[in-house]
C-alpha cells in the first residue's frame, strides 16, 4: 500500500491524489453578481448538501493553486451575498465546462457558454434557464480556510427557493433520479454520468436493523465464493434466521451461485429463501 504524508507533498500533488480519490463529486454551478450588476457563472465540485433544517448547501471557491488568486464568484459573494446553485445534467456539461475558463472580470459566462439568463424570484443573480433544477440561495457566511494557494472558502448557502423542471418529475411530483441525468466530477478531465445502467439501490437500515455478520449462517461467513460486499447485503436483512439455519456449515457451489444471482438482482429476500430451503 502506498502511504503518503501530506506534509511532505506539494499542493499540486495533494490535489492530484485527493480529487481522484474523493469522487464522484456533485457540481455546484453558481451564478453570482457584483455591485455594478455584472453577472458571473462558474462551476465548483467542492460542493454538497449539509443541512435540511435549515436547508444549507456549502461550496468552496478555493484559491487558485497556480497563482493563489481568488475567484470572481468569491469576490461577488462578499459584496452581494446571494447566489443561485444550478444543477448540472448531461445535456449541459460541455457548456458548463466552457464557463469554467478564467475569463477577465466583468465577462458574462452566460453569454460565453451559450446559456440563457432567467430572472430569479428572490435573489439578484439570474438562474440558468437550461438547468433542470435551480436553487435560489442567501449566503449566510463565508468561512476562509487559509491564505495559501489551494485554500478553500466555504460558502454557506441557505436555500430559499427550489425550481424544478416538470420534465424531471415523476407522476407524484417527486424528482425522478433517472430522468435527471446528472453528471459529477472525478479527477483530472474525468466526469461521471448517472444513468439507469449504473444506478442501484441499497436499502437504508435506519428503520429496520440489519442482523449483522455475526448472525449469518456459518457456511455463508466461511464461503470464499461470496464477497464481503455480498455477505454485507445478506447481513443487512432485518429478519433473524432460525437457529438451524444459522448452523448450516456447508453450501453447495450451485446453491452459492443461486444466492449470488439473487443478490446481483437486488433480491435479498429470494437469496435468504434459497439459504433456508438448502437445509
Amino acid at each position: 500500500m502506498l502511504t503518503l504524508d501530506t506534509d511532505q507533498l506539494s499542493t499540486q500533488e495533494i490535489q492530484q491524489y485527493l480529487q481522484y480519490a474523493i469522487a464522484p463529486r456533485p457540481i455546484c454551478f453558481a451564478s453570482t453578481i457584483d455591485l455594478e450588476g455584472n453577472v458571473n457563472l462558474s462551476p465548483f465540485s467542492f460542493f454538497n448538501l449539509f443541512s435540511m433544517n435549515p436547508p444549507i448547501c456549502i461550496f468552496s471557491p478555493s484559491r487558485r493553486v497556480r497563482d493563489n488568486t481568488t475567484k470572481h464568484t468569491l469576490e461577488n459573494i462578499k459584496v452581494v451575498p446571494e447566489c443561485v446553485i444550478n444543477i448540472v445534467n448531461y445535456n449541459m456539461v460541455q457548456q458548463m465546462s466552457l464557463s469554467s475558463c478564467d475569463y477577465p472580470k466583468g465577462t458574462n459566462e452566460f453569454t460565453k457558454a451559450g446559456f440563457t439568463e432567467l430572472a430569479s424570484e428572490l435573489v439578484k443573480p439570474p438562474r440558468v434557464a437550461e438547468a433542470p433544477i435551480q436553487l435560489e440561495c442567501i449566503v449566510q457566511e463565508v468561512i476562509t480556510l487559509g491564505d495559501n494557494a489551494g485554500a478553500g472558502n466555504l460558502v454557506l448557502a441557505l436555500i430559499k427557493k427550489i425550481h424544478i423542471k416538470e420534465e424531471v418529475l415523476d407522476a407524484n411530483k417527486n424528482i425522478d433520479q433517472i430522468k435527471l441525468d446528472l453528471v459529477a466530477r472525478l479527477g483530472g478531465d474525468w466526469y461521471a454520468r448517472i444513468t439507469e445502467e449504473n444506478l442501484f439501490k441499497v436499502e437504508k437500515p435506519n428503520t429496520k436493523l440489519g442482523i449483522g455478520f455475526d448472525q449469518l449462517p456459518v457456511g455463508i461467513i466461511a464461503s470464499e465464493l461470496l464477497s464481503n460486499n455480498e455477505k454485507g447485503q445478506l447481513a443487512n436483512y432485518n429478519i433473524l434466521p432460525e437457529s438451524n439455519v444459522q448452523q448450516i456449515s456447508n453450501f453447495s457451489g450451485a446453491t452459492i451461485l443461486k444466492i449470488k444471482l439473487a443478490l446481483a438482482n437486488q433480491e435479498t429476500e429470494v437469496a435468504w429463501e434459497i439459504i433456508r430451503t438448502s437445509i
